[in-house]
């Protein structure tokens, strides 16, 4: 079998084809293994991630458990507290002038919140992790699935069932929650402004803004961060797809690097192999495209059936802009400890109003007038990542064009726009703009040209209620198979279940693939016993 690209679904898909004994290759474009779960040496001694930093939803999948990355060097660093978000501004008192933390514990969350908020919202936000855990993890499990009607009914269903102390929830109910949006699930639930941005914030990293239909569970995935937290690879977020490379060569599995997929070859109307761009050719009865939908399209040329051809998926105007400094100390956040506030995700937000309006900006193709950062810094825990007295501080804005409006020149903005990142840190934590030493900066421009990710949209497609379960990337699409071309097989963020550092893609598509094979295994196996029986009975 081959696979495309050696991102952390491409490489999760491989593993679990060797796993099942099947010779597997991996063809990646890039040297470097990972695609946006990767980490480079980007200054001397310092490693710094290109892509994600915090890995979520795997967390949640089980993969790492299946194929026991932990036995091939994977290891995570927990975030707890998993989230901070400061006071309105430094230095005020009482209910909304303490900053909130996150943590695994449950009742040190609520404590942090009837600081900040007041006992109520503390009390609602205990009952709001009671109703949506389970909710949350119905989610997680359909995420792991084939997003058809029988794999829907088997992660939804059992929510619906009466339990003690809880009356049968109906169908209707259930369908306006999840329906509705993230805004619409705060105000039903809270009463404080300051919790509600957090929340939203946290829930807005998967692209939408909490005011559209559909993003009610994008928040509530937060619930789950209870069990199972946040991770940071030791060594940065490439620590996952170099376990899993160790995995895959350990079946026998095989990865080549700078030597990417030219063409798909197709016999008979039915895939048979790819063409390198070194033209190497490589013959394989499957090959599961884990790269970009567009790139998928690419690579099958002439023999792209309609369904392949035609495909237009979402891929909006960009996504978000990222700033990588080197800095001599960490940020410090006024009435908060380093334990507390560096852990996990920093979400630099008090007022939704400053969500809508970053959001309403980038709608118009503008950069936005408020920058709505998220600082993460895992070298305060993590040594490997920068000599003694340096770290590394990753901040994520989101909704910046990759189109502007008036036709500016991303490159020349770079180094401005990251200014302005920093800027919007240093209003939280002052002075942390004077411990900046160096800036590595990713625009949606330079998102495209370093990860292949095109207009810059790290989720690849828009993750809007159009775009996901069943009609992601397409209707056509959503069974990771391309009717018309055998034989090829899609994973990666262009799938279900969307973008994000999950690995289900990869997974699901890895079993489409071997369940596609048993129809075929078994009649072989039928066709042999026939021939011995023949045989036997010609025999003198």
């Amino acid at each position: 079998m081959v696979v495309v690209g050696s991102g952390h679904n491409g490489l999760v898909a491989a593993c679990y084809l060797a796993r099942a004994g099947l010779t597997v290759e991996v063809v990646e474009s890039d040297d470097v293994l990972g695609g946006a779960v990767s980490t480079v040496e980007r200054w001397p001694g310092v490693r710094v991630d290109r892509g994600s930093s915090a890995h979520v939803i795997v967390r949640q999948s089980g993969i790492v458990e299946e194929l026991d990355l932990a036995q091939h060097g994977l290891r995570y660093i927990d975030c707890d507290p998993w989230g901070f978000a400061p006071a309105p501004s430094p230095g005020d008192a009482g209910p909304d002038g303490q900053p909130l933390v996150f943590s695994v514990d449950l009742d040190a969350t609520c404590a942090s919140i009837a600081a900040a908020c007041g006992p109520d919202d503390a009390a609602a936000y205990r009952r709001f992790v009671e109703v949506w855990t389970p909710r949350s993890r119905a989610v997680a499990a359909s995420f792991g699935r084939r997003p058809n009607a029988a794999g829907l009914i088997r992660s939804f269903w059992p929510m619906g069932a009466p339990s003690e102390g809880r009356p049968r929830t109906s169908g209707g109910d259930l369908a306006v929650d999840f329906l509705g949006s993230g805004d619409a699930l705060l105000d039903h639930w809270f009463t404080s402004e300051r919790l509600k941005a957090a929340l939203a914030w946290f829930g807005a990293q998967s692209g939408p803004p909490m005011s559209e239909p559909g993003t009610a569970a994008m928040v509530a995935w937060a619930t789950l961060l209870h069990d199972i937290p946040p991770g940071h690879p030791v060594g940065g977020s490439g620590g996952l797809t170099d376990a899993l490379r160790r995995r895959l060569e350990a079946d026998g599995g095989r990865v080549v690097l700078g030597d990417g997929a030219a063409r798909l070859l197709v016999e008979d109307g039915r895939v048979a192999g790819v063409e390198t761009v070194s033209g190497r050719r490589l013959t394989a009865p499957a090959v599961v495209a884990a790269c970009h939908l567009l790139a998928t399209r690419d690579l099958a040329g002439e023999h792209a059936p309609p369904a392949l051809a035609d495909a237009a998926p979402p891929l909006g105007n960009g996504f978000g802009l990222v700033v990588r400094a080197l800095t001599n100390a960490l940020p410090v956040y006024p009435g908060v400890t380093a334990e507390q506030s560096l852990q996990g995700l920093q979400l630099l937000c008090t007022s939704r109003t400053d969500l809508a309006a970053a959001h309403g900006d980038w709608a118009a193709g503008r950069l936005p007038r408020s920058p709505v950062p998220l600082a993460m810094c895992f070298s305060a825990s993590d040594d490997t990542l920068a000599p003694p007295g340096q770290h590394v501080v990753t901040i994520w804005g989101q909704w910046y064009p990759y189109a502007l409006a008036d036709g500016e020149d991303w490159d020349a903005l770079a180094e401005e726009e990251a200014q302005r990142l920093i800027d919007a840190v240093d209003r939280y934590a002052p002075r942390f703009a004077e411990s900046v030493q160096r800036l590595y900066v990713q625009t949606p421009l330079q998102l495209e040209r370093e990860l292949s990710l095109p207009r810059g949209n790290v989720m690849h497609v828009e993750m809007g209620l159009a775009s996901m379960f069943a009609f992601r990337p397409t209707p056509a699409l959503s069974g990771y198979t391309v009717p018309g071309l055998p034989g090829l097989y899609l994973a990666g963020a262009s799938t279900h279940p969307g973008g994000g550092v999950s690995g289900n893609s990869g997974r699901t598509a890895a079993r489409v693939l071997l369940a596609d094979r048993r129809p075929l295994a078994r009649a072989r196996t039928a066709a042999g016993s026939a021939l011995r029986r023949a045989t036997a009975r010609i025999r003198p």
